[in-house]
């Protein structure tokens, strides 16, 4: 018998505190093959793992990541019921999904985690995979739409610093700031962060990050020159 790359796991909805199954990768059939500039995992195999990140609640329509904090501030909630759940017609998403079924749980995370003022580096994230997900689609419109977006939320991050009590390192928050900034045209912008990262360099511990930002920086010279030849 061969073992599918996907187990049910049950999760409890953070909203409404009902069960509901979502389906997981195991974690032997991840496969990495390669990493882009901007941390999007180009996996060796058919199995994607970002597709499965959002849980959808099948009863109260809620959906959200491991990223999102467990508190509701007051009110919220009551917000939640009329935008989403008396809207939310029952449709479960424990099943594999499609890429276009992803993008519709990331999109519905993106108005739960707005709606709940989730953190701007979370909400970040979330807009970050959307365009990692309709760049496997080959659609640049959406793609530079979701990075832009992407990129608001971390500046919005690092100004207000919520990233302080998450995974993030403000060294990762500025190079993302700049990578971003990089892939949707704003050069202005990607050479200010570059050169935040750049500065950084002695204090950050983040060798990896440091090798990445001389590449880019040397693309962005390299584009600046052709501009300038042109």
């Amino acid at each position: 018998m061969e073992i599918s790359p996907y187990y049910e796991k049950q999760i409890q909805c953070i909203n409404c505190k009902k069960e509901f199954p979502t389906l997981k990768v195991r974690s032997k059939f991840i496969k990495i093959d390669h990493t882009e500039t901007d941390f999007q995992p180009i996996y060796a195999n058919d199995v994607n793992a970002l597709y499965y990140n959002v849980f959808v609640c099948e009863h109260c329509g809620f959906s959200f990541t491991e990223d999102f904090t467990k508190y509701f501030a007051p009110g919220i909630q009551d917000e939640i019921r009329t935008q989403i759940t008396e809207k939310w017609v029952h449709h479960a998403f424990k099943g594999e999904r499609t890429v276009f079924q992803a993008i519709q749980a990331y999109k519905l995370a993106f108005l739960c985690g707005t709606i709940k003022k989730e953190k701007n580096v979370a909400i970040a994230g979330l807009l970050l995979r959307l365009a990692w997900l309709y760049r496997s689609l080959n659609n640049k419109g959406q793609e530079e739409r979701f990075l832009k977006l992407a990129r608001d939320k971390y500046m919005d991050s690092y100004s207000t610093e919520d990233y302080s009590s998450t995974q993030m390192s403000t060294v990762r928050i500025i190079y993302m700031i700049a990578e971003l900034s990089r892939r949707i045209g704003d050069i202005e912008n990607a050479t200010r962060f570059f050169s935040r990262v750049i500065e950084k360099q002695n204090v950050s511990g983040e060798a990896k990050i440091m090798d990445m930002v001389k590449e880019q920086w040397a693309l962005i010279r390299e584009e600046k020159k052709h501009d300038h030849d042109a």
